[in-house]
């Protein structure tokens, strides 16, 4: 005899963002990019880690998100700009200010992102197009 096992619930999977609610064929897929990866600007390091996810969005370049901690910081001022995207969230902007340089919306967070992306949240993300000067290179 099988036991009766309709008094459990299935595991619910993550709500669909609304983006893909609307277009469940659009691919957003993180993955550990492996690793160490660097991000540069006229020699100032400005992030330098193990744990960087890479995400890949269709249409889109890969990205690369690196933890917070192992981001400077002091380089980073928060922008006023803010973008949504429907699959992952709202992004929240800075500049970076070096001594010798200043990029405005360089870098984003999602700092509360959809569920299917919580692996995001906090994480930063650089925009090479941003500067010829801003660099991120994958290392041994």
């Amino acid at each position: 005899m099988q036991p009766d096992l309709s008094c459990l619930s299935p595991v619910a999977a993550p709500a669909a963002s609304p983006g893909h609610r609307q277009h469940p064929e659009h691919q957003v897929v993180e993955s550990l990019a492996g690793g160490r990866m660097t991000v540069e600007l006229d020699g100032h390091c400005l992030a330098d880690s193990r744990d960087v996810i890479r995400l890949a969005e269709d249409g889109q370049p890969a990205r690369f998100y690196f933890p917070r901690d192992e981001v400077q910081m002091q380089f980073l001022k928060p922008s006023l700009k803010t973008t949504s995207c429907p699959f992952k969230g709202t992004a929240t902007y800075f500049d970076i200010r070096t001594k010798d340089a200043k990029v405005e919306d360089a870098v984003w967070s999602y700092e509360d992102p959809f569920e299917e992306h919580a692996a995001l949240k906090g994480r930063l993300a650089f925009d090479v197009a941003a500067s010829a000067a801003l660099v991120i290179r994958s290392l041994p």
